[in-house]
């Protein structure tokens, strides 16, 4: 595998995430990487005030993380980069990818530098993805808000939170920490609605900050000031023959809920075991569920951030206390309030079940206890399925382990390698259903 960077090689301090959402966390456990990340990290936030009185409680999900984790997204990137290279990931920088051409048996890649063939590209190079611009495909959907405003900046006072954040109905700030004193400021001022090329001086940033948050907490001594403009906009394609889009690639939408980095990375998890599958043998038609099941839900991020940027720019002093007094007694509501924490944490997604499988199919499989005392997300560690219960895998024992639950139950379940239901089986599965199972989803028997 080779990944093309056209980044130096440097990992920037200038990235824009900062939460790590549960979903996330389970998926990068399932890779050994959630500790480490997790000791690394800022801050947990099980608690969201929004808006005054919305309340999120984030502590009662079901999951071992039922947090958000505050952290920079360069923490990530520098976990990814190091397994990556542990696995031996070829990895290029300076290498801004200039055409992509593809045919029936593979694809090329153009760079500043050279020229790559693979059996398949996948195209991570957000927004102004070249890999999408060479597909011809269309980016459709409208800017959200403009000229937001970057900075970062040093305090002389903390803030009460972790992540701290509000509007007034004019203007809102959001401020996070990097934890090594330095804390990143997004602000918004409907008033200025300039282009992102407009110089920017601290002094604006601390009165927005001011208006919309009380205070500036003492504002001072900017390393980095900039302009964004965000947009809500989704590919109608994530597959084009040899060719995948992922990421902010495929779709993108504003910064509210802080969903982006969490979304492009569930992508990969999603479309990296299907590419593994099929290059060990599995049906081509695999690699179209990449679609099914990833289009849809970044239709569903695009509509929670969309709707929450909205709520927070309510212009007039009514909307926003109808936001408030509606928002607050929806989420008291239990069901309804477990709907919203399972679609911002992404546990809550799930894929659509196949005509006549088990209705468990494509849900997303608790992080059960197995009877050797392990996790099961440590046990799909290796990118690996388990069969979660009895069954024979010979022939895939490079990519299936069988494990047994601590709590056996009647049903084998069998777990892909990010984490969601592929198969469910009334007791002990028929070896040649299995191994069927086994051979549409993880490729060809090493006896075969």
């Amino acid at each position: 595998m080779t990944v093309l960077e056209k980044r130096d090689g440097q990992v920037s301090n200038l990235s824009r995430a900062f939460a790590v959402h549960a979903r996330t966390l389970e998926l990068l456990d399932a890779r050994g990487l959630a500790e480490e990340l997790d000791r690394g990290g800022v801050g947990r936030v099980s608690d969201i005030r929004l808006f005054d009185r919305v309340h999120v409680d984030l502590g009662k999900l079901p999951s071992r993380f039922p947090y958000m984790l505050v952290t920079p997204q360069y923490n990530v990137e520098r976990a990814l980069l190091a397994r990556a290279v542990k696995a031996g990931v070829e990895i290029v920088y300076d290498a801004a990818v200039t055409a992509v051409r593809q045919d029936a048996t593979g694809a090329e890649v153009d760079t500043t530098g050279a020229t790559y063939r693979a059996d398949y590209v996948v195209g991570t190079d957000g927004f102004h993805s070249a890999v999408r611009h060479a597909l011809g495909q269309p980016f459709p959907g409208k800017s959200v808000l403009k000229s937001i405003m970057l900075a970062d900046v040093r305090l002389r006072e903390t803030p009460p939170d972790t992540l701290t954040v509000n509007g007034s109905g004019s203007e809102f700030t959001f401020i996070a920490p990097f934890g090594d004193g330095w804390w990143r400021v997004f602000a918004w001022d409907r008033r200025s609605d300039v282009t992102d090329d407009t110089p920017l001086e601290l002094d604006e940033v601390r009165a927005i900050t001011k208006r919309a948050l009380g205070t500036d907490f003492g504002m001072y001594e900017a390393r980095w000031l900039s302009r964004f403009h965000s947009d809500e906009r989704q590919t109608p394609h994530y597959r084009v023959g040899r060719v995948f889009l992922a990421g902010d690639a495929a779709h993108v939408h504003s910064p509210a809920g802080g969903m982006g980095m969490n979304t492009g990375l569930q992508d990969a998890a999603n479309l990296s075991w299907k590419l593994a599958a099929v290059l060990h043998g599995a049906p081509d038609a695999l690699l179209d569920t990449y679609q099914a099941e990833r289009h849809p839900v970044g239709e569903e991020v695009l509509r929670i951030s969309g709707t929450m940027i909205r709520l927070a720019m309510a212009r007039s002093r009514f909307a926003r206390a109808l936001r408030g007094l509606i928002g607050g007694t929806a989420l008291r509501v239990p069901a309804i309030h477990r709907r919203l924490t399972g679609r911002l944490s992404a546990l809550g997604f799930r894929y659509r079940t196949p005509d006549g499988e088990h209705r468990l199919t494509g849900t997303r499989m608790p992080d059960v206890t197995l009877a050797d005392g392990t996790r099961l997300y440590e046990a799909l560690r290796g990118g690996r399925f388990v069969v979660v219960g009895t069954g024979d895998v010979t022939g895939w024992e490079d990519r299936v382990r069988v494990a047994a639950p601590a709590e056996p139950g009647t049903d084998t379940v069998l777990v892909r390698p990010d984490g969601y239901v592929a198969k469910v089986f009334t007791g002990t599965p028929d070896p040649a259903t299995l191994a069927d199972a086994l051979a549409a989803l993880a490729g060809k028997s090493v006896a075969a």
